[in-house]
C-alpha cells in the first residue's frame, strides 16, 4: 500500500493535476490498484458541467496513465528524484461505460502488458462501486528532464 507522501515521490503531479489519493496494491513488473476520491470541490466541475458535475473522460484517462506511470517506476527501480519522469504517451481503446458524478470514488487498475527501450504498455480499467466506468490501453514514456 502506498499512501499520499509515498505517491508524491513517484508522481511530479501536484493539486490540482495529481488524480491519485491511494495505491492500494501493487505488484512490480506486474499490477497496480489504487483510487481517486471525487469530491464536488473539484476544480474541473465548475465548467464541466455546472448544472449537472461530471468528471471529464480525459482526466479518468489521465488518473489511470499517473497510477500506471507509477507502476513504471516501480517495475523499474526509478523516481522522479532520480531525473526522469513517465509521460503520458498515448492511449488506444478507450471506452466510457458511464459517468464519474461527485461523491464517487474512482477505483483504478492497471496491468502492465510490455516494455522496451523506455516505452511502456499498460491495460487499464476504472471502476465505480465496482461497476467499470472506463477501459484503456495506455502507454507512457520515460524520459529524463
Amino acid at each position: 500500500m502506498m499512501k499520499i507522501d509515498e505517491i508524491l515521490e513517484y508522481l511530479p503531479h501536484r493539486y490540482p493535476f495529481l488524480l491519485v489519493d491511494r495505491v492500494t496494491e501493487i505488484e512490480k513488473g506486474t499490477s497496480i490498484k489504487g483510487y481517486k476520491n471525487i469530491s464536488f470541490n473539484e476544480p474541473f466541475f465548475q465548467g464541466h458541467f455546472p448544472d449537472n458535475p461530471i468528471m471529464p473522460g480525459v482526466l479518468i484517462i489521465e488518473a489511470m496513465a499517473q497510477l500506471s506511470g507509477i507502476l513504471g517506476f516501480v517495475t523499474v527501480g526509478r523516481k522522479p528524484a532520480d531525473g526522469v519522469v513517465q509521460y503520458l504517451a498515448g492511449s488506444s481503446k478507450a471506452r466510457f461505460k458511464r459517468p464519474v458524478l461527485p461523491g464517487d470514488r474512482l477505483d483504478m487498475e492497471a496491468e502492465f502488458l510490455s516494455g522496451k527501450r523506455g516505452i511502456y504498455k499498460f491495460e487499464c480499467r476504472a471502476l465505480v462501486d465496482g461497476e467499470v466506468v472506463c477501459t484503456a490501453e495506455i502507454l507512457t514514456a520515460e524520459r529524463e528532464v
